[in-house]
């Protein structure tokens, strides 16, 4: 096995962040003696995120069997999971800011399964994964991210199940989405459909997709975090994983 020295492109302010979080919970279930400090586990944490390096990999670069290396990340993860807003949170924080509206985006999470799981199967994107819904601000911070659900359900669907539309419509905001949210209704603005549209609808469409741009980059944010690529551990996980993400994204943007 050889081993290099590697960059990791994150502040010193986040791994601090997560060495407090860590080192306070230890402190609060009386943790006996570890294979690697405070400091150590959520810096292993954080190279899994940010670069989803092989667990068996990660594990020999920390000196750690693999099976103490997942314990250690999955505990990282629930830490940070538990301080991601809740919907209604994130909606309130909205209306403080007074933004004109929200953007409501769904993104699938690729994950390594074979083509006999059907419920995993997303027609959209042709591939296996898990649907997670994104609500971001006009100028694409993520502000808040759903559970998981199975790569089959569809957008819409996926909103609903969420409450999301109901919750919008409760905080009198206003959610511009694309036409996989068409029917939802008030208060989600989605694009005009059909062919042959007038043209007073082609320019609706079109400032429609300026404003919803900049928005829909939050996708991307969260995806800068390379274990989103393709998740190799229970499916079940992805929508608490893309949590914890999100407050380390916004730890970093802060």
């Amino acid at each position: 096995m050889l081993f290099y020295r590697a960059a990791l492109p994150l502040s010193r302010r986040t791994l601090t962040f997560l060495s407090g979080l860590i080192r306070r919970h230890r402190r609060k279930i009386g943790s006996r003696w570890r294979r690697l400090n405070p400091g150590q586990q959520a810096m292993l944490a954080l190279v899994h995120l940010r670069k989803g390096e092989p667990l068996t990999e990660l594990a020999e670069g920390f000196g750690v069997g693999a099976t103490t290396a997942w314990r250690y990340i999955r505990e990282a993860i629930g830490l940070l999971a538990s301080r991601a807003p809740r919907l209604d949170q994130a909606l309130r924080a909205a209306q403080r800011a007074g933004y004109a509206f929200v953007v409501l985006d769904g993104t699938l999470i690729p994950i390594d399964r074979v083509a006999a799981d059907r419920p995993y199967y997303s027609g959209k994107h042709k591939k296996h994964g898990m649907n997670i819904q994104v609500l971001a601000s006009p100028d694409g911070t993520p502000l808040w991210t759903s559970g998981s659900l199975p790569g089959s359900v569809h957008d819409l669907k996926a909103a609903r199940i969420w409450g999301i539309v109901r919750r919008l419509e409760s905080a009198s905001l206003i959610a511009l989405a694309d036409k996989g949210y068409i029917g939802a209704g008030e208060p989600v603005r989605v694009p005009y459909r059909g062919k042959d549209k007038p043209t007073s609808q082609k320019s609706a469409n079109s400032a429609h997709a300026k404003l919803r741009a900049p928005g829909e980059r939050a996708n991307a944010q969260l995806k800068t975090w390379r274990v989103l690529r393709k998740l190799r551990c229970c499916p079940l996980l992805a929508g608490q994983l893309v949590k914890a993400i999100l407050v380390l994204q916004l730890r970093e943007a802060g």
